[in-house]
């Protein structure tokens, strides 16, 4: 068993603004998955140093620390979010492999446009619904629950954009091999 991206699934997933017939929508796509990736990354670690100031300071300290739980949340929630068009434009997301190898290539490149295409229809209805939950949030000023009590735009916000920057990947890489099939014609 091997571990890491399979060859057929990595094959068509070269990147956009080194591809030289990427139109400028995918070029700058790739441009703002590269800085999400750095904030992601940057918020991955912001609350993972939020949570262990939790533990310690109520270990040793014996303080309450009510707004850790919901801050690393919502960093999180924008790390998983706004990262996942970076990790769609790599096809790093997980995969079946059995089927994969089974496959001959011409057949897989079917099944990966007809996969592609079920999780663009997926994506775009999950962000439209991401969109509704934002706007009732901003115009209801819906707030935590919580003794912090933050809006709960912030995260709708993040997830909404995230949503929105994978179903914006997604509808490129369908449209690719349609636009590669026109060209060649």
């Amino acid at each position: 068993m091997e571990y890491g991206l399979d060859a057929v699934e990595t094959a068509t997933a070269a990147a956009p603004a080194e591809d030289a017939a990427a139109g400028p929508l995918e070029r700058a796509l790739a441009a703002v998955n590269r800085a999400i990736v750095i904030v992601s990354s940057v918020a991955l670690f912001v609350a993972g140093c939020v949570l262990t100031y939790s533990v310690l300071s109520r270990y040793f300290l014996h303080l309450s620390t009510d707004w850790q739980d919901e801050l690393s949340v919502f960093l999180i929630v924008c790390t998983v979010f706004m990262s996942s068009a970076a990790i769609q434009a790599q096809r790093g997301h997980v995969a079946i492999e059995a089927v994969v190898a089974l496959l001959p290539p011409r057949v897989n490149k079917v099944r990966q446009w007809l996969v592609d295409l079920a999780s663009f229809v997926f994506c775009a209805f999950f962000a439209w619904k991401s969109w509704t939950l934002l706007a009732e949030a901003w115009v209801e000023d819906y707030h935590s629950e919580s003794t912090w009590g933050p809006p709960l735009w912030i995260p709708y916000s993040l997830m909404t954009a995230g949503m929105t920057l994978l179903a914006l990947q997604l509808a490129l890489q369908v449209v690719r091999p349609l636009r590669r099939r026109k060209a060649a014609a």
